[in-house]
């Protein structure tokens, strides 16, 4: 009940669609970091750099034990199968169009100072960092949320890719946009059509995931995985300690000194005390932040 009221609230009274600050800072109380001023979770540009190192696999392991099963979406066709998109997530609902209430929703628009057709407003409102995250009801025939001309204006405004359950048209020319990539349902040559914007910034589903404005978006290979941000720094830092613990069991190995037993079972206090030892002898050379390291040393107990 209260979470439909909040959704009532928000296209009755708040800007273009959009949740306001207070409905988005309740949806998202377990943050109790810094905000943006439309009430997202600002999670820190240092997370993010640090979260395009993070596998899928170890981001949803973290998710998992923290008891969250609905954060993983996979069957994307993307543009470049080798460039991760990451960011905070601006998210958009659109729905088959019903023409009373998109006409309501344009003539509200038009009051309030949006320019261009609904599915441009979004694109206005992104800042770097950000991911635009789209649920387009997985439509692909006239379902193309954006071509070129807008993947030009969303990567020059977030640095980022998107995220559409829906379509995109013009292949080649978003290909051509470097540092881009788009994770959709399909491509085709069709323009959008019988499709209207019901929300900005409100919470959403992509398949099977459940996401949120503000969420982190991790986007590989395999799919997508969208973070809590009061879960983003955990998975960063677990993702790290894992990643040490691997290098340093494989260069024991190789050298011999611990036996396959030995590294893939619990370890030893010996064992720990000596993985310590190694984090201060190569905290340069390792493939983690030096500050990451010393503070995870001062930690230890050993």
């Amino acid at each position: 009940m209260i979470f439909s009221c909040l959704l009532i609230g928000a296209i009755a009274v708040t800007s273009a669609q959009s949740l306001s600050r207070d409905q988005l800072v309740f949806l998202t109380s377990q943050w109790e970091g810094e905000r943006f001023e439309d009430g997202r979770p600002k999670v820190a540009d240092d997370i993010l750099q640090r979260m395009e190192s993070v596998t899928i696999e170890e981001a949803w392991g973290v998710l998992r034990n923290e008891g969250y099963h609905n954060q993983f979406e996979g069957g994307w066709e993307l543009l470049h199968d080798d460039v991760p998109v990451v960011g905070r997530a601006l998210t958009v609902q659109y729905m088959p169009n019903r023409p009373d209430v998109s006409d309501q929703i344009k003539k509200k628009g038009k009051a309030e100072g949006e320019i261009g057709s609904p599915n441009s407003w979004p694109i206005d409102r992104l800042i770097e960092g950000d991911v635009y995250v789209a649920d387009g009801f997985g439509k692909i025939v006239d379902g193309t949320l954006i071509g070129d001309n807008l993947g030009n204006s969303i990567y020059a405004k977030s640095k980022r890719g998107v995220i559409f359950n829906a379509s995109s048209r013009d292949m080649e020319g978003l290909s051509e946009i470097e540092g881009f990539n788009a994770y959709v349902r399909g491509w085709h040559p069709s323009f959008l059509q019988e499709v209207m914007l019901l929300s900005i910034n409100s919470p959403i589903r992509i398949g099977a995931a459940s996401v949120l404005p503000g969420d982190i978006v991790l986007a590989k290979k395999e799919g997508v995985i969208f973070v809590p941000a009061h879960l983003a720094e955990k998975v960063v830092v677990t993702s790290e300690v894992v990643r040490l613990r691997d290098l340093f069991g494989i260069t024991k190995l190789k050298e011999g000194k611990y036996t396959p037993g030995q590294i893939d079972s619990k370890w030893s206090d010996e064992i720990e005390k000596d993985f310590s030892q190694w984090l201060k002898d190569h905290m340069d050379e390792l493939p983690v932040p030096k500050a990451q390291i010393e503070e995870l040393l001062k930690k230890r107990t050993w």
